[in-house]
């Protein structure tokens, strides 16, 4: 029997500004709510469950009339949109009181806990820190409503599949979060000089370790893994190092490059184009990326050493290179001189961050962003 998944939804902050609503002038909603929990009510087969702290109703300064018209009123206007919650949970305590049923506690969920659930396919969308401590608490996944650009805190860094305060974004990412819409890929490629097997997801959060057994190379991809937040969901390689490093890092690229040109499809949605500046201590790199089809290199990295530890500078280039002719992008790399692993460093972080705006999907978008109507 196929196992039921749950949308667990704060309110305030999330379907309403967050405030103490306790007056009609109070509610006012959030950007596409409507849109976007109505196109999930009719696309998905996520059950809806309110899970909410209303801090002090009952006491003189919240008076539980107040809350009540004010709750009915949200959910009847949502009713109007289609938009029906299939359980509300609130829990009414103050912080001080630390009831087990408030939020991050599990008390109000418990029914959720019986085997009959798939909390790991289910998901908590939340504009604080607290939800994505209850999604770990009862073992789903959260979205964090919250500028994209926040940093999520390492102890909930597995529990975080998304951070976003844009609802045609957490939409779209949810109707894609199935086997069809996920952006994944899978390689494996075996050479005489090396064996390469990778999966990686691009709508990840930043997880995953690439070991290739050249220490500064994979500081690097370190810095692609954690600032692309695409995750690597499966790795293991082998090179022949007895020789050197440059058929280790070119198979890499080759194979990173086409899993990426691979996890994009059709490219329909995305950004295309990403750019990134970024100064590193005494140097600035920039990055350019066009996911074209057209492979190109630009690259202007004046490194006046010839090795970094033991690694070859050299091999920077021959890394982008091989990256852009599998992946079939545009590539401008660009530094200022300086430190020498300061100037690699960047290079990948700008990279990385270039890669991540660039196979971003525009939110309710479904356009190929070509004029021509080809890529």
């Amino acid at each position: 029997m196929r196992r039921k998944k749950v949308l667990f939804l704060d309110r305030d902050g999330i379907i309403v500004n967050e405030d103490q609503v306790d007056s009609f002038e109070k509610i006012i909603w959030i950007p596409h709510v409507f849109h976007s929990l109505a196109r999930l009510r009719r696309e998905s087969d996520f059950e809806f469950v309110m899970v909410s702290n209303q801090d002090g109703v009952g006491t003189p300064s919240f008076p539980y009339e107040d809350y009540v018209k004010c709750q009915n009123r949200i959910l009847e206007t949502l009713e109007g949109e289609d938009i029906y919650f299939d359980d509300i949970n609130v829990d009414f305590s103050l912080p001080e009181d630390d009831c087990p049923t408030r939020k991050p506690g599990t008390r109000m969920l418990e029914a959720y806990a019986d085997g009959s659930y798939d909390l790991s396919s289910s998901f908590m969308i939340g504009d604080r820190l607290t939800d994505m401590q209850l999604a770990g608490n009862i073992g789903c996944r959260g979205i964090w409503f919250a500028p994209e650009d926040s940093e999520v805190p390492e102890e909930h860094a597995g529990t975080v599949a998304l951070v976003s305060d844009n609802w045609l974004r957490i939409a779209d990412f949810l109707l894609g979060s199935g086997e069809a819409g996920r952006r994944v890929a899978v390689m494996d490629r075996n050479t005489s000089e090396t064996g390469i097997s990778l999966a990686i997801n691009l709508d990840g959060t930043g997880k995953g370790v690439l070991e290739t057994g050249i220490p500064f190379f994979d500081h690097m991809l370190s810095q692609i893994v954690r600032h692309s937040r695409i995750d690597v969901e499966s790795f293991s390689f082998s090179g022949d190092l007895e020789v050197d490093e440059h058929h280790s890092v070119e198979d890499f690229a080759i194979v990173f490059g086409s899993l990426v040109k691979q996890a994009l499809g059709d490219k329909r949605g995305i950004e295309r184009y990403g750019y990134e500046v970024l100064t590193m201590d005494d140097v600035v790199a920039t990055v350019a990326l066009d996911f074209s089809s057209r492979p190109e290199l630009i690259y202007h990295v004046p490194f006046k050493r010839e090795y970094i530890g033991s690694f070859p500078t050299e091999m920077v280039e021959h890394f982008f290179k091989s990256f852009s002719s599998s992946a079939g992008a545009n590539v401008y790399v660009e530094c200022t001189e300086g430190n020498a692993h300061h100037m690699a460093e960047a290079v990948f972080k700008a990279f990385a961050r270039a890669m991540r705006n660039a196979v971003k999907r525009i939110p309710g978008c479904s356009d190929l962003p070509s004029t021509k109507g080809a890529l």
